[in-house]
């Protein structure tokens, strides 16, 4: 249908044409999320080149759904406006409906380590961590690929940081595993018990930083849907 046939009186048809252009959803996640520089939105979604970086961000300013300002140091930063915070709960809904409905296997088959790190992240709850400073060291195997090292730097005071390469700490814990098994326990597929009763995680290094993992190292805020009746279904199946 071309667009000058699109029936844009339509209500649904009107927020489909604001929302519909890819990566825009994920956009505003990331800046719900607390993304607010150009540089920390494209760590957030690494399948995004620079320059369609710059151009969605662009497209969602002038719709209304983004506002950019100069913080205290004149650098750029991307804030959700109002009309886009509306919008909060219902594209929240959407991802609470795929993963109760969609098959787990189908959500595990495009596997993007950088993403799920850079939300790990997020989850770090330094309250349970039991020392103030702590590094740990994920060692994702992620075959045929290449085995990927990155590094979580929690310190107090400060947000916990994601390293590519070796910061050249002494590491707590390492935990090494594939990276399927740490999506699925992470997302709420399985469990961390699970995964790690059957070996495909690991953890090595500080003792009380291994036991008390479940603690620390929060799933995400999808992870306790309940799975709707198809799904249920054919993991029991399984």
């Amino acid at each position: 249908m071309s667009n000058s046939l699109y029936p844009k009186f339509c209500p649904v048809a009107m927020a489909a044409s604001l929302l519909e252009p890819r990566w825009t959803m994920l956009l505003l996640c990331e800046l719900w999320s607390g993304s607010t520089r150009f540089n920390e939105i494209q760590r957030g979604v690494p399948g995004m080149s620079p320059g369609l970086l710059s151009k969605r961000l662009k497209e969602m300013e002038a719709t209304g759904l983004v506002m950019r300002r100069r913080d205290g140091g004149g650098h750029a930063e991307y804030l959700t406006t109002p009309l886009a915070d509306e919008l909060e709960p219902l594209i929240r809904g959407l991802g609470e409906w795929a993963h109760r409905n969609i098959d787990c296997e189908v959500s595990l088959q495009a596997l993007d380590a950088r993403v799920l790190m850079w939300n790990i992240r997020r989850k770090i709850d330094r309250l349970h961590l039991p020392k103030p400073k702590c590094v740990i060291q994920f060692i994702l195997n992620d075959a045929p690929n290449d085995t990927a090292n990155y590094w979580l730097v929690s310190k107090p005071g400060e947000e916990t940081d994601l390293c590519y390469t070796d910061p050249k700490f002494d590491v707590d814990l390492f935990v090494v595993c594939e990276l399927r098994a740490l999506t699925s326990a992470w997302m709420g597929h399985t469990s961390f018990e699970t995964e790690i009763d059957s070996g495909r995680i690991s953890l090595t290094g500080h003792d009380l930083m291994e036991r008390t993992l479940t603690k620390w190292l929060m799933r995400s805020s999808f992870a306790e849907i309940a799975k709707g009746p198809a799904e249920e279904a054919r993991r029991v199946a399984g």
